[in-house]
């Protein structure tokens, strides 16, 4: 057993089921990266190997679920195909993968019997069932008593889903024996870890909503809250500073302001910011410039902070890396991180794509994004609490 943190109830895991040639549903999180059909980030695929081969193992016959991107046009029916996953997959493995584009039906089922131990049979994209009746995301009762009679147990493996209440998520746990794989396991472990421990928070992106809850979940057991990205806008337009065109998050104001005022001598912003005019000073931004990144001072303080921490978390960049003039901030915050080989927790998103491209280790990258981040504000994670003993 594993506890869950957020709720104290005790999670059933992999190892505590008798999966010998058992039919096994497992819900893994191949939600990847893609360009023109190719899969640019395998981090995930790769992360549900060990459960896959624990159950090749057990000779159960294994069947794959998955999401990937929004299903709500006949477009996106051909553009969010899990057949360059399939190929991935092989590779990783070594082995043949079954694929089966039908989600219901006798085909489907054929399949499925003929599956000896130890093939695995990938299904096509969960959310297809979203068109055009979000059957997936309603978490619709009869589709999720089908998906479940095609198995004897189901194990959920993608942590990064484990927010959505779904059928493959969560539907389907209801109606047969169910546990917690490896990597969800890893996670659970991994994130409580920063409940606990002094660490300090490297927070970046866009919205500042997404990151009060984390931030109001772990400011008494933070040293520092290091904002960057384009969420310092918010803060910094708070404490009465011009922050032109910059996105600003007017969800959290009040909470913001008292976030500001309780916990200043903890909280760590710019003084100075990359527009599309060059670096200026957090003084001198005009009315239609936009922040793209921190500037150089900013990295040098940020820095400071980082090197000396014990353990630091890292949700959302800071600054637009895709772009070379903008790349800065992340690459040297990142940088400082890894030479001081600082213990860091990467939550998922665009930070661990930065992390890819930048080519940098850390002790622990999620696979959570929003799961991560929903997890360390204290909420309850649906796909998690039906796992409950």
């Amino acid at each position: 057993m594993i506890y869950n943190n957020n709720s104290g109830e005790k999670m059933k895991k992999i190892t505590d089921l008798n999966l010998e040639e058992k039919k096994v549903i497992v819900r893994v999180d191949y939600n990847v990266p893609m360009k023109d059909g190719t899969v640019t980030d395998d981090n995930r695929i790769k992360e549900s190997l060990e459960t896959i081969n624990y159950l090749i193992k057990k000779n159960c016959k294994i069947i794959l679920l998955s999401h990937l991107g929004k299903v709500k046009t006949k477009e996106d029916l051909e553009k969010n195909t899990l057949m360059p996953v399939k190929k991935v997959l092989e590779k990783l493995l070594n082995k043949d993968i079954i694929f089966s584009k039908e989600l219901k039906g006798k085909e489907l089922e054929e399949k499925i019997k003929l599956l000896k131990s130890g093939e695995i049979l990938l299904l096509e994209n969960t959310r297809y069932m979203d068109y055009p009746d979000k059957l997936e995301s309603n978490c619709d009762k009869e589709l999720s008593k089908y998906w479940a009679s095609l198995a004897d147990v189901f194990i959920m493996d993608a942590f990064g889903s484990a927010h959505r209440a779904h059928t493959s998520t969560v539907g389907i746990a209801k109606y047969i024996p169910s546990a917690a794989g490896f990597l969800v396991i890893k996670e659970i472990e991994k994130l409580n870890e920063i409940k606990t421990e002094d660490k300090t928070l490297l927070l970046g992106g866009a919205k500042v909503s997404d990151k009060i809850g984390v931030i109001k979940n772990l400011i008494n057991t933070a040293n520092y809250v290091i904002i960057g990205g384009a969420m310092c806008g918010t803060f910094l337009k708070i404490k009465g500073y011009n922050v032109g065109q910059t996105f600003v998050d007017n969800e959290k104001d009040e909470y913001i302001k008292d976030l500001v005022n309780n916990y200043e001598h903890k909280i760590i912003l710019p003084v100075d910011v990359m527009t599309e005019n060059g670096e200026k000073s957090i003084n001198e931004i005009n009315d239609d410039e936009t922040i793209y990144d921190i500037g150089t001072e900013t990295i040098k303080i940020f820095n400071e902070y980082l090197s000396s921490a014990k353990l630091v978390l890292t949700n959302g960049t800071m600054g637009l890396y895709e772009d070379q003039k903008y790349e800065k901030g992340t690459k040297y915050t990142l940088k400082c991180l890894h030479d001081n080989d600082i213990k860091t927790i990467v939550c998922g998103g665009d930070t661990a794509s930065a992390v890819k491209k930048f080519g940098y280790n850390f002790y622990y990258i999620s696979t959570g994004g929003g799961a991560s981040l929903e997890y360390l504000s204290g909420e309850k994670l649906p796909g998690l609490e039906v796992l409950g003993e």
